[in-house]
């Protein structure tokens, strides 16, 4: 068994697809617990004997892996069509950072995008070969082209862009080509990955979203993610509405008579995610508040209105707070900071490698 098989033993049927990262969140990975490295979380993680100025030369230096994990194609299940295509990498890297990333994004964090979903695409595509999910009928992963999520193809970027296609265009395929060679490895295998939108200022480690630790997953500052855009989100709910959507999400749940008392968190990790949450009778983890309430992360607070019976939920963040942040990414490119820089912050003592 080879050793990315550490990482992930047993994948559902969801599992498969590349992360969404701007969209939503990978359900729980049933991970097999691994011993926590003994890190300083810096600026990439201190390693004993090492300054974090040394480590940072070593990882900018991309050690080589010939043509191990040279793939021609991807297998995607389109899940729109229920079909199976066959998809050229480049093409496929290309149309990933078109369909993850703005085109006004600077291009060191498209290149940064583009190793990144090049990664997790060869991840998934030799885990899947070597144990086939039968969900997948054959493919590696899935996503959603018709709808531009996860992939997009080269004529439906172009359609929404208008009169800057040619342009936007020529700026997403240089940067993802200008990349293209490189991939990111822990141990000299293909790393998982995974990334989202914005984190809440902090990254999220992996065993608090997939109940399982990860060495390259662990929490970084990620404080640009605080001005982006979409780091903050208000929803309101009626009493009856939140009544409804928890008791469809929640067996068994039992709500008091009192709204303002039926949710409170309990548990928040380090990084500002709500790990546990008191929910009438039951104590339910963030995720599955988040999921039940269709909200953007499970960093929020909840504000009720008794005399309008209105529930306020204000959130902070996008996606499940993993890995590379792509406003993150971003905005450490404005800063100066190249894509090596950005993809050794975000994933901890994973290294790039060339596939030559």
């Amino acid at each position: 068994m080879r050793r990315r098989l550490l990482y992930v033993l047993l994948f559902s049927a969801a599992i498969a697809v590349v992360p969404l990262a701007a969209r939503g969140e990978l359900p729980a990975l049933n991970l097999p617990k691994q011993q926590e490295p003994s890190q300083d979380l810096g600026y990439i993680g201190s390693l004993p004997g090492e300054s974090s100025s040394q480590q940072v030369q070593q990882a900018l230096k991309p050690v080589e892996v010939g043509d191990r994990f040279e793939i021609g194609e991807f297998k995607i299940l389109n899940t729109a069509t229920g079909q199976v295509e066959n998809i050229p990498v480049r093409d496929y890297v290309r149309g990933a950072v078109a369909a993850e990333l703005p085109a006004s994004f600077h291009s060191e964090a498209m290149k940064a995008q583009a190793v990144a979903a090049h990664t997790y695409a060869l991840y998934n595509a030799l885990l899947h070969r070597e144990t086939p999910d039968p969900a997948l009928k054959g493919a590696d992963f899935a996503a959603d082209p018709d709808h531009l999520k996860g992939f997009a193809r080269e004529e439906d970027i172009k359609a929404t862009y208008g009169s800057m296609a040619d342009e936007y265009w020529s700026k997403i395929t240089d940067a993802a080509d200008s990349v293209m060679s490189y991939i990111l490895v822990y141990e000299d295998e293909p790393i998982m990955a995974v990334y989202h939108s914005c984190s809440v200022g902090t990254t999220e480690a992996a065993e608090n979203v997939w109940q399982a630790s990860v060495p390259y997953l662990l929490p970084v500052e990620s404080e640009g993610d605080l001005l982006s855009p979409a780091v903050r989100e208000s929803a309101q709910f009626t009493t009856e509405e939140m009544r409804q959507k928890l008791a469809a999400a929640l067996d068994g749940l039992e709500l008091g008579g009192n709204p303002a008392l039926w949710l409170s968190p309990v548990k928040y990790s380090d990084s500002g995610y709500i790990l546990q949450m008191k929910v009438g009778n039951q104590t339910v983890s963030g995720r599955e508040i988040r999921s039940a309430l269709g909200l953007r992360s499970s960093s929020f607070e909840v504000d009720y209105d008794s005399a309008a019976g209105i529930f306020t939920v204000d959130t902070l963040g996008y996606g499940h707070g993993v890995g590379l942040s792509q406003y993150g990414a971003d905005y450490m490119a404005r800063q100066g900071s190249s894509f090596e820089e950005i993809l050794t912050h975000y994933y901890t003592g994973a290294q790039l490698a060339i596939m030559e």
